[in-house]
Protein backbone atom coordinates (compact mmCIF):
# COMPACT_ATOMS: atom_id res chain seq x y z
CA UNK A 1 0.00 0.00 0.00
CA UNK A 2 0.79 3.31 -0.74
CA UNK A 3 0.64 6.18 2.46
CA UNK A 4 -3.13 5.97 2.53
CA UNK A 5 -3.84 2.47 3.55
CA UNK A 6 -6.93 2.93 4.73
CA UNK A 7 -8.45 4.99 2.24
CA UNK A 8 -6.40 2.35 -0.32
CA UNK A 9 -8.42 -0.36 2.29
CA UNK A 10 -11.70 1.28 1.99
CA UNK A 11 -11.54 1.12 -1.88
CA UNK A 12 -10.61 -2.52 -1.64
CA UNK A 13 -14.08 -4.58 -3.89
CA UNK A 14 -14.41 -6.75 -0.70
CA UNK A 15 -14.83 -4.37 1.66
CA UNK A 16 -17.55 -2.25 -0.96
CA UNK A 17 -19.71 -5.55 -1.15
CA UNK A 18 -22.57 -5.88 1.02
CA UNK A 19 -22.18 -9.87 1.29
CA UNK A 20 -18.29 -9.59 1.76
CA UNK A 21 -17.19 -6.92 3.82
CA UNK A 22 -18.07 -8.67 7.17
CA UNK A 23 -15.39 -11.25 6.27
CA UNK A 24 -12.85 -8.22 5.41
CA UNK A 25 -13.75 -7.18 8.91
CA UNK A 26 -12.82 -9.97 10.50
CA UNK A 27 -9.14 -10.08 9.17
CA UNK A 28 -8.73 -6.96 10.88
CA UNK A 29 -7.70 -5.98 14.01
CA UNK A 30 -7.58 -2.84 16.40
CA UNK A 31 -3.57 -2.96 16.06
CA UNK A 32 -3.37 -2.79 12.07
CA UNK A 33 -6.17 -0.18 11.88
CA UNK A 34 -4.61 1.76 14.37
CA UNK A 35 -1.19 1.41 12.46
CA UNK A 36 -2.39 2.11 9.50
CA UNK A 37 -4.20 5.59 10.93
CA UNK A 38 -0.67 6.49 12.68
CA UNK A 39 0.53 6.42 8.53
CA UNK A 40 -2.53 8.33 7.49
CA UNK A 41 -1.00 10.85 9.90
CA UNK A 42 2.57 10.87 8.46
CA UNK A 43 0.97 11.11 5.32
CA UNK A 44 -1.16 13.58 5.78
CA UNK A 45 -1.48 17.25 3.80
CA UNK A 46 -1.08 20.80 5.60
CA UNK A 47 -3.29 23.23 4.41
CA UNK A 48 -2.04 25.60 6.74
CA UNK A 49 1.46 25.33 5.09
CA UNK A 50 -0.43 25.95 1.62
CA UNK A 51 -1.97 29.08 3.15
CA UNK A 52 -5.52 27.76 2.87
CA UNK A 53 -8.21 27.58 5.81
CA UNK A 54 -9.98 25.09 7.77
CA UNK A 55 -13.14 26.61 8.12
CA UNK A 56 -14.44 27.85 5.28
CA UNK A 57 -18.08 28.84 3.59
CA UNK A 58 -19.65 25.69 1.88
CA UNK A 59 -21.74 25.75 -0.66
CA UNK A 60 -24.76 27.42 -0.05
CA UNK A 61 -26.42 26.83 -3.48
CA UNK A 62 -26.25 22.82 -2.89
CA UNK A 63 -27.38 23.97 0.87
CA UNK A 64 -30.20 25.96 -0.04
CA UNK A 65 -33.04 22.91 -1.00
CA UNK A 66 -33.56 19.52 -0.53
CA UNK A 67 -31.25 17.45 -2.43
CA UNK A 68 -30.91 13.81 -3.02
CA UNK A 69 -28.06 12.24 -2.03
CA UNK A 70 -26.44 15.46 0.18
CA UNK A 71 -28.52 14.77 3.58
CA UNK A 72 -25.66 14.23 5.38
CA UNK A 73 -24.26 17.37 4.72
CA UNK A 74 -27.49 19.00 5.02
CA UNK A 75 -28.00 17.19 8.46
CA UNK A 76 -24.09 18.42 9.40
CA UNK A 77 -24.98 22.23 8.61
CA UNK A 78 -27.86 21.96 10.10
CA UNK A 79 -26.57 20.57 13.34
CA UNK A 80 -23.58 23.40 13.35
CA UNK A 81 -26.03 26.18 12.92
CA UNK A 82 -27.74 24.96 15.82
CA UNK A 83 -25.38 25.34 17.84
CA UNK A 84 -24.33 28.58 16.42
CA UNK A 85 -28.06 29.81 17.64
CA UNK A 86 -27.25 28.67 21.02
CA UNK A 87 -28.33 25.50 21.05
CA UNK A 88 -27.27 23.69 24.08
CA UNK A 89 -24.65 20.51 23.95
CA UNK A 90 -25.94 16.46 22.90
CA UNK A 91 -25.71 14.15 25.17
CA UNK A 92 -23.36 11.42 23.86
CA UNK A 93 -24.89 8.22 22.57
CA UNK A 94 -23.63 6.77 25.73
CA UNK A 95 -24.60 9.40 27.99
CA UNK A 96 -21.10 10.14 29.04
CA UNK A 97 -20.56 13.67 28.11
CA UNK A 98 -21.63 16.13 25.16
CA UNK A 99 -21.11 17.08 21.79
CA UNK A 100 -20.67 20.18 20.62
CA UNK A 101 -21.35 20.06 16.75
CA UNK A 102 -18.93 23.20 15.84
CA UNK A 103 -18.35 23.20 11.86
CA UNK A 104 -19.55 21.16 8.86
CA UNK A 105 -17.72 20.39 5.96
CA UNK A 106 -13.94 20.92 6.50
CA UNK A 107 -11.54 20.64 3.68
CA UNK A 108 -9.00 18.29 4.19
CA UNK A 109 -6.67 18.87 0.83
CA UNK A 110 -4.47 21.24 0.74
CA UNK A 111 -4.29 20.94 -3.82
CA UNK A 112 -6.02 18.88 -5.89
CA UNK A 113 -4.79 15.20 -6.16
CA UNK A 114 -2.32 14.61 -8.63
CA UNK A 115 -3.30 11.07 -10.53
CA UNK A 116 -0.26 10.67 -11.72
CA UNK A 117 1.16 10.16 -7.68
CA UNK A 118 -1.69 8.03 -6.93
CA UNK A 119 -2.03 7.08 -3.11
CA UNK A 120 1.58 8.71 -2.79
CA UNK A 121 0.18 12.35 -3.12
CA UNK A 122 -1.05 13.35 0.13
CA UNK A 123 -3.82 14.62 -0.69
CA UNK A 124 -4.84 11.30 -2.26
CA UNK A 125 -8.60 9.90 -1.16
CA UNK A 126 -9.61 12.69 1.30
CA UNK A 127 -12.29 15.34 1.01
CA UNK A 128 -14.17 16.93 3.78
CA UNK A 129 -14.71 15.64 7.45
CA UNK A 130 -18.68 16.11 7.51
CA UNK A 131 -18.42 17.74 10.82
CA UNK A 132 -16.22 18.46 13.77
CA UNK A 133 -16.69 19.43 17.11
CA UNK A 134 -16.13 19.03 20.96
CA UNK A 135 -16.37 16.12 22.81
CA UNK A 136 -16.76 14.61 26.09
CA UNK A 137 -12.80 15.57 28.44
CA UNK A 138 -12.63 18.19 25.84
CA UNK A 139 -11.66 15.88 22.79
CA UNK A 140 -11.64 17.09 19.13
CA UNK A 141 -14.69 15.26 17.19
CA UNK A 142 -14.52 14.19 13.58
CA UNK A 143 -17.99 12.59 12.52
CA UNK A 144 -18.70 10.69 9.48
CA UNK A 145 -22.38 10.68 8.05
CA UNK A 146 -24.35 7.72 6.33
CA UNK A 147 -27.99 9.94 5.92
CA UNK A 148 -30.82 8.00 4.56
CA UNK A 149 -34.50 9.46 4.62
CA UNK A 150 -37.33 6.76 5.93
CA UNK A 151 -38.55 6.39 2.06
CA UNK A 152 -34.60 5.07 1.45
CA UNK A 153 -34.74 1.74 -0.37
CA UNK A 154 -31.37 0.63 -0.65
CA UNK A 155 -27.96 1.74 0.66
CA UNK A 156 -25.77 3.06 -2.24
CA UNK A 157 -23.53 0.81 -4.26
CA UNK A 158 -20.29 0.13 -2.42
CA UNK A 159 -21.45 1.75 0.59
CA UNK A 160 -20.83 -0.39 4.02
CA UNK A 161 -20.09 0.20 7.25
CA UNK A 162 -16.49 -1.05 7.19
CA UNK A 163 -16.05 1.46 4.26
CA UNK A 164 -17.51 3.83 6.38
CA UNK A 165 -15.11 3.28 9.67
CA UNK A 166 -11.88 3.42 7.47
CA UNK A 167 -12.67 6.82 5.53
CA UNK A 168 -13.53 7.79 8.93
CA UNK A 169 -10.33 6.95 10.37
CA UNK A 170 -9.07 8.08 7.36
CA UNK A 171 -10.15 11.76 7.57
CA UNK A 172 -9.64 12.01 12.04
CA UNK A 173 -6.31 10.91 10.95
CA UNK A 174 -5.72 13.92 9.26
CA UNK A 175 -7.26 16.20 11.34
CA UNK A 176 -5.24 14.93 14.20
CA UNK A 177 -1.91 15.70 12.00
CA UNK A 178 -3.39 19.11 11.60
CA UNK A 179 -5.49 19.37 15.11
CA UNK A 180 -3.21 22.80 16.22
CA UNK A 181 -4.01 24.65 13.25
CA UNK A 182 -7.96 23.26 13.42
CA UNK A 183 -8.31 23.67 16.87
CA UNK A 184 -7.15 26.92 16.55
CA UNK A 185 -9.69 28.27 14.25
CA UNK A 186 -12.36 26.04 15.89
CA UNK A 187 -11.35 28.43 19.30
CA UNK A 188 -13.34 30.82 18.09
CA UNK A 189 -16.65 28.92 18.33
CA UNK A 190 -16.25 27.40 21.97
CA UNK A 191 -14.79 28.46 25.03
CA UNK A 192 -11.61 26.46 26.36
CA UNK A 193 -8.60 24.58 24.45
CA UNK A 194 -8.94 20.86 23.06
CA UNK A 195 -7.35 18.26 24.30
CA UNK A 196 -3.90 16.81 22.79
CA UNK A 197 -3.94 13.23 21.70
CA UNK A 198 -6.61 11.09 19.34
CA UNK A 199 -10.19 12.37 18.42
CA UNK A 200 -13.17 11.00 19.14
CA UNK A 201 -14.57 9.35 15.66
CA UNK A 202 -18.30 9.46 15.57
CA UNK A 203 -19.73 7.42 12.56
CA UNK A 204 -23.32 8.42 12.17
CA UNK A 205 -26.46 7.07 9.95
CA UNK A 206 -29.88 7.89 10.14
CA UNK A 207 -31.66 5.48 11.71
CA UNK A 208 -33.12 4.44 8.09
CA UNK A 209 -29.01 3.67 7.03
CA UNK A 210 -28.74 1.65 9.91
CA UNK A 211 -31.91 -0.54 9.21
CA UNK A 212 -31.17 -1.02 5.50
CA UNK A 213 -27.41 -2.55 6.16
CA UNK A 214 -28.83 -4.93 8.03
CA UNK A 215 -31.48 -6.80 6.04
CA UNK A 216 -29.64 -7.06 2.49
CA UNK A 217 -26.46 -8.60 3.91
CA UNK A 218 -26.87 -12.62 3.69
CA UNK A 219 -26.71 -13.14 6.84
CA UNK A 220 -29.27 -10.35 8.07
CA UNK A 221 -26.90 -8.23 9.29
CA UNK A 222 -26.08 -9.46 12.40
CA UNK A 223 -22.58 -11.29 12.37
CA UNK A 224 -21.05 -7.84 10.94
CA UNK A 225 -22.02 -6.06 13.85
CA UNK A 226 -20.42 -8.05 16.12
CA UNK A 227 -16.94 -7.49 13.62
CA UNK A 228 -17.90 -3.51 14.08
CA UNK A 229 -18.00 -3.47 17.86
CA UNK A 230 -14.76 -5.67 17.88
CA UNK A 231 -13.04 -3.16 16.02
CA UNK A 232 -14.26 -0.09 18.11
CA UNK A 233 -13.53 -1.83 21.16
CA UNK A 234 -9.95 -3.05 20.54
CA UNK A 235 -9.19 0.73 18.90
CA UNK A 236 -10.68 2.51 22.24
CA UNK A 237 -8.36 -0.02 24.14
CA UNK A 238 -5.71 1.51 21.99
CA UNK A 239 -6.61 5.26 22.86
CA UNK A 240 -8.36 5.57 19.64
CA UNK A 241 -12.11 6.14 21.00
CA UNK A 242 -14.71 4.94 17.64
CA UNK A 243 -18.40 5.21 18.40
CA UNK A 244 -21.26 3.76 16.08
CA UNK A 245 -24.59 6.21 16.02
CA UNK A 246 -27.78 7.19 15.21
CA UNK A 247 -29.61 10.86 15.38
CA UNK A 248 -33.17 10.11 16.52
CA UNK A 249 -35.67 13.17 15.34
CA UNK A 250 -39.47 13.07 15.39
CA UNK A 251 -39.80 15.48 13.04
CA UNK A 252 -39.91 13.58 8.97
CA UNK A 253 -38.09 15.89 7.35
CA UNK A 254 -36.59 17.13 10.47
CA UNK A 255 -35.29 20.23 9.20
CA UNK A 256 -36.37 23.38 6.85
CA UNK A 257 -35.12 25.31 4.20
CA UNK A 258 -36.87 29.03 5.47
CA UNK A 259 -33.42 30.75 5.73
CA UNK A 260 -32.03 29.39 2.10
CA UNK A 261 -29.81 26.49 4.45
CA UNK A 262 -31.34 23.97 6.91
CA UNK A 263 -32.62 24.37 10.47
CA UNK A 264 -33.61 22.32 12.31
CA UNK A 265 -37.13 21.49 13.14
CA UNK A 266 -36.99 19.73 16.32
CA UNK A 267 -34.29 18.74 19.06
CA UNK A 268 -31.92 16.07 17.79
CA UNK A 269 -30.88 13.00 20.23
CA UNK A 270 -27.92 10.88 19.57
CA UNK A 271 -28.62 7.31 20.34
CA UNK A 272 -26.70 4.17 19.49
CA UNK A 273 -26.47 2.51 16.18
CA UNK A 274 -28.24 -0.71 17.41
CA UNK A 275 -29.36 -2.10 20.33
CA UNK A 276 -27.63 -3.53 23.01
CA UNK A 277 -28.49 -7.44 21.73
CA UNK A 278 -27.63 -6.52 17.70
CA UNK A 279 -25.41 -9.12 16.55
CA UNK A 280 -25.71 -11.64 19.26
CA UNK A 281 -26.55 -15.12 18.58
CA UNK A 282 -27.07 -18.10 20.13
CA UNK A 283 -24.04 -21.13 20.97
CA UNK A 284 -24.42 -23.21 18.14
CA UNK A 285 -25.45 -26.85 19.07
CA UNK A 286 -23.49 -29.52 18.36
CA UNK A 287 -23.39 -30.99 15.26
CA UNK A 288 -26.33 -33.08 14.11
CA UNK A 289 -26.66 -36.28 11.89
CA UNK A 290 -27.71 -35.60 8.34
CA UNK A 291 -30.48 -36.91 8.99
CA UNK A 292 -31.79 -34.23 12.06
CA UNK A 293 -29.72 -31.05 10.50
CA UNK A 294 -33.58 -29.72 8.81
CA UNK A 295 -33.77 -26.68 10.75
CA UNK A 296 -36.70 -23.91 10.77
CA UNK A 297 -37.31 -22.11 7.64
CA UNK A 298 -37.48 -18.45 9.02
CA UNK A 299 -34.20 -19.37 11.24
CA UNK A 300 -30.83 -17.47 10.01
CA UNK A 301 -27.72 -19.49 10.20
CA UNK A 302 -24.48 -17.43 10.39
CA UNK A 303 -21.56 -18.46 7.86
CA UNK A 304 -18.89 -20.23 9.59
CA UNK A 305 -16.05 -18.25 9.11
CA UNK A 306 -13.09 -20.77 10.25
CA UNK A 307 -14.43 -22.66 7.82
CA UNK A 308 -12.86 -22.14 3.90
CA UNK A 309 -14.96 -21.02 0.59
CA UNK A 310 -15.96 -23.91 -0.99
CA UNK A 311 -16.70 -24.21 -4.96
CA UNK A 312 -20.12 -25.73 -5.38
CA UNK A 313 -20.86 -29.14 -6.80
CA UNK A 314 -23.70 -31.42 -6.91
CA UNK A 315 -21.95 -34.23 -5.70
CA UNK A 316 -20.49 -32.31 -2.51
CA UNK A 317 -21.84 -32.86 0.50
CA UNK A 318 -22.34 -29.41 2.91
CA UNK A 319 -23.39 -28.69 5.94
CA UNK A 320 -25.44 -25.54 7.70
CA UNK A 321 -23.20 -22.70 8.27
CA UNK A 322 -20.21 -23.37 5.12
CA UNK A 323 -19.90 -20.97 2.38
CA UNK A 324 -20.46 -21.92 -1.35
CA UNK A 325 -19.39 -20.38 -4.52
CA UNK A 326 -22.39 -20.84 -7.12
CA UNK A 327 -21.06 -19.91 -10.69
CA UNK A 328 -24.13 -17.68 -11.07
CA UNK A 329 -25.51 -17.33 -8.06
CA UNK A 330 -22.66 -16.00 -6.26
CA UNK A 331 -21.57 -16.56 -2.54
CA UNK A 332 -23.92 -18.34 -0.65
CA UNK A 333 -24.21 -19.52 3.04
CA UNK A 334 -25.94 -22.98 3.62
CA UNK A 335 -29.27 -22.88 5.95
CA UNK A 336 -30.16 -26.63 5.99
CA UNK A 337 -31.57 -29.29 4.66
CA UNK A 338 -34.58 -29.23 1.87
CA UNK A 339 -35.08 -32.58 1.24
CA UNK A 340 -33.18 -35.73 0.46
CA UNK A 341 -29.91 -34.62 -1.02
CA UNK A 342 -31.07 -31.24 -1.04
CA UNK A 343 -29.81 -28.18 1.16
CA UNK A 344 -31.14 -24.36 1.42
CA UNK A 345 -28.50 -21.60 0.43
CA UNK A 346 -29.26 -18.13 1.59
CA UNK A 347 -27.75 -15.47 -1.47
CA UNK A 348 -27.66 -11.76 0.11
CA UNK A 349 -31.13 -11.92 0.40
CA UNK A 350 -32.37 -14.53 -2.11
CA UNK A 351 -33.15 -18.15 -1.08
CA UNK A 352 -32.42 -21.09 -3.11
CA UNK A 353 -32.61 -24.61 -2.99
CA UNK A 354 -29.81 -26.71 -4.68
CA UNK A 355 -28.88 -30.74 -4.66
CA UNK A 356 -25.84 -32.08 -3.12
CA UNK A 357 -24.04 -35.27 -1.96
CA UNK A 358 -25.46 -36.66 -5.51
CA UNK A 359 -22.96 -39.94 -6.46
CA UNK A 360 -20.42 -38.96 -8.60
CA UNK A 361 -21.01 -40.95 -12.23
CA UNK A 362 -19.28 -44.27 -12.91
CA UNK A 363 -16.53 -44.36 -15.04
CA UNK A 364 -17.07 -46.39 -17.68
CA UNK A 365 -14.50 -48.48 -19.59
Amino acid sequence: MGQHPLIERANDKLVRQAKGFQEAAAELTGDILLAEYEREMAAAPNRSDAGKKYLVAYNSRLAAEEKAGREGEHLCIALARRHKDGGPPLLMADEEGHFEALYPLVPLRSAPADKAQGADDPNFGLDKIDLVGRGPDDSLVAMATRWLPPTAGRVGTGDTPLRALLLALAHAAAAEANAAALTEELGALTEGPFAEGHPIVLVAGSPRYWELCRKRAAQRGAAWIREMERLAKELGELGLRVEFVSFKMKETPPWNYEDGSPVLQCEPRMVEAWEASAGRVKPKAKPRSRRSSARPENEIIEADMSRPIRSYSLNEYFDPGDRIEHPTLGLGVVQGAAGPQKIRVLFDERRSVLVHDRPAPSATA
